[in-house]
């Protein structure tokens, strides 16, 4: 099954499906997981250096025999690594645990405004992709002004800015911000965390509709909306539900409706505050 790329600002193109291994246990859990999501047809892990599971997953790409060309890897900075000189020496960290020699995105995962380095940090992430350490760089968790200050002070447009999206948290203004500057949008925790929103009567309602199940619905909002996603699941049926989602096509009243379920309700830490 062929997966939609999406070409981004600097003109690398990324899977709009992918594979996610948050909370995913190191060693053979997310090992086993990430092979079973190769096997499945996913091209695209993202994981990162707070997940401690960077090396599992090295281990199941090395194992998989599939060419590195035909892989995008996305790993992120962990928050105690800010700055300049510390954001590239965790990269070299990352790139050891994964046994690669250059990762295809590399994001800093929270800006903590509070502790004003994330400014510094990003000068440190465009001498990363200057050095080939990384293909493409952007941000997760940034809010509007985190963006607009590094626009004013740095060189480089974030490639991406990895937030929280679901039809329950929509995130619009930011996602308009991102179509505004050339920043794609990924989504974490795409299915609301597999919580009540998957249990919800309208999606519910498209899940019988559709012949599909509430998690594929959800999903194919995000494709059509054009968010890039990468779903986590360690069971193997649902790592191969969760990429079965391009043999149907969601009406635009049905995406609206679904739009139309956003209450405002983050599950995640805020990021003006976190950290």
């Amino acid at each position: 099954m062929s997966v939609p790329t999406i070409t981004l600002n600097d003109g690398v193109q990324i899977p709009q499906l992918g594979f996610g291994v948050w909370q995913v246990d190191a060693g053979t859990e997310a090992e086993e997981a990430v092979a079973r999501a190769l096997d499945a047809g996913y091209r695209h892990i993202d994981t990162a250096q707070m997940y401690g599971n960077e090396e599992s997953v090295g281990k199941a790409i090395a194992k998989s025999g599939i060419a590195r060309g035909e892989l995008f890897v996305t790993t992120k900075l962990n928050n105690d690594r800010h700055g300049r000189q510390e954001a590239q020496k965790a990269l070299d960290e990352s790139l050891a645990k994964l046994g690669l020699d250059q990762v295809d995105l590399y994001l800093i995962h929270w800006p903590q405004p509070k502790r004003d380095a994330y400014v510094d940090t990003w000068r440190g992430f465009e001498e990363a992709k200057a050095a080939g350490k990384t293909r493409s760089i952007g941000v997760s968790n940034f809010q509007i002004p985190h963006l607009d200050r590094l626009a004013a002070e740095t060189d480089t447009v974030p490639s991406v800015n990895q937030i929280e999206v679901h039809p329950d948290f929509g995130q619009a203004v930011l996602r308009a911000y991102h179509r505004d500057h050339g920043i794609a949008t990924e989504a974490w925790s795409p299915l609301g965390q597999g919580g009540p929103l998957l249990q919800d009567g309208v999606v519910l309602a498209l899940a019988e509709k559709y012949g599909r199940t509430p998690a594929q619905i959800v999903l194919r909002w995000h494709i059509q909306l054009g968010n890039i996603v990468f779903p986590k699941s360690v069971t193997p049926s649902r790592i191969v539900e969760n990429f079965d989602v391009f043999g149907f096509e969601l009406a635009d009243d049905d995406v609206a409706t679904l739009t139309g379920l956003d209450a405002g309700n983050r599950i995640g830490p805020d990021p003006d505050t976190f950290g």
